[in-house]
Order: structure tokens, then sequence, then C-alpha cells
């Protein structure tokens, strides 16, 4: 199948996918095979939600951000701009999931209350990752492949395992850190970063 302007200003749709009347799409925005955009999701310019990608009603994705294939991201998600979400990768929107009630009625959508994940500007995470609600992932921070998030993780934060925890730091251009004289140096941009209680902040901004 070919692209499909649908009926929104620069923005490509492809037939096969599925995509909510009230949804707002911002130009330049890809919307590709089999996704499903749903009601009143918010998506900034120049997204990209790959094949198979889910969306949930309300969602925002701010500009620049990429939803790879098969991707399930549920409400009430809020991601900034240039946000990576790797294939597979599943943000959760229920802490306690049950089918039914405690009497065994099946449950609705007046039975639980939703709570979502929250990731900060040009966070990446990785593919088969999995964000459990409710939870904030910092700016710029890496979520390695395969990993289960459980807690906030801080800006910078390159985190993985099962429970997700902190091997080091990242700087914007998502390549580890290396410590330099009390400070942290990005091998590839030579941007630095200060390091304080545990909080990483670039140089400039001190």
């Amino acid at each position: 199948m070919t692209p499909s302007a649908d009926s929104r200003h620069g923005v490509r749709i492809v037939d096969s996918a599925d995509v909510a009347e009230s949804a707002r799409i911002g130009a330049g925005s890809s919307i590709w095979h089999l996704a499903q955009v749903r009601e009143e999701a918010e998506l900034g310019e120049n997204c990209v939600v790959g094949r198979g990608a889910y969306i949930g009603t309300g969602v925002h994705l701010g500009d620049n951000c990429k939803v790879q294939n098969y991707a399930l991201v549920y409400e009430p998600a809020h991601l900034e701009a240039g946000v990576f979400i790797g294939p597979a990768v599943v943000l959760t929107n229920d802490t306690y999931p049950r089918a039914v009630n405690p009497d065994g009625s099946a449950k609705s959508a007046h039975d639980w209350q939703p709570v979502g994940v929250t990731i900060r500007e040009g966070a990446a995470i990785g593919a088969r990752a999995v964000c459990v609600a409710p939870v904030e992932i910092g700016r710029w921070a890496t979520i390695a492949a395969g990993s289960v998030v459980t807690k906030d993780v801080p800006a910078f934060a390159l985190m993985a395992g099962v429970p997700a925890r902190r091997l080091g730091w990242v700087g914007k251009a998502g390549v580890r850190l290396i410590e330099q004289d009390a400070r942290w140096v990005c091998p590839q941009t030579n941007e630095i970063y200060i390091e304080r209680d545990g909080v990483l902040t670039e140089e400039s901004t001190q």
C-alpha cells in the first residue's frame, strides 16, 4: 500500500493504519502499516509511529518522537520532544492489574484508575523494555533493551536489568560518558557533565 495524505495536512497515514478522527497529528508525521492511534491522542510534528504500534487514548507525544514497530504506549503516557521508543516496548498503565473484581465480576473502565509513564526530552527506551507505571524517565536517559523499569530514572542515566539499575551515565549523543578529573565527558561530542549527589547536569548550566 502507498501512504495516504488522510485528511490531515502534511501527514502520511497508510491505508491499513487505524487513526481516530479526534487524534491530533502534527505536520510531517508518519503513521505506518497496522498502527493504531486512539481518540484524543496528540502527536507533535515529525513523529513516526511504526508498523503495528499502539498509541492509547489521550497519549501525548512531543515533536520528533519515534515509536518503533509493535510498541505499546498506553494512556495516560506523556512523552516530551525527541523521545525514542524501541520495537516492542511496553509503557504500562495499571499498577494492580486484574481482569475481574474480588467478587468475580468483570472489571470495567470505572473499576480502576489508569496511571501513566512520563518520558522526558530526548530519552531512549530500548527494544522490548517495559516501563511499569507510574514511573518517570529523566531527560536523555537510556534504558537498555529488555530492561524492566520500576522506579523513577534520573536524567542522563544508563539503566539496564530486571529490575533496571543504573550502570553509568550517557550524554545527549547516547554514548556512555567517561569520568575524567571528577567530571564526566562524552567521547563523541566532548560535552562535559557534573555529578552532584547522584544528579548529573551539563556543565554549561552550572
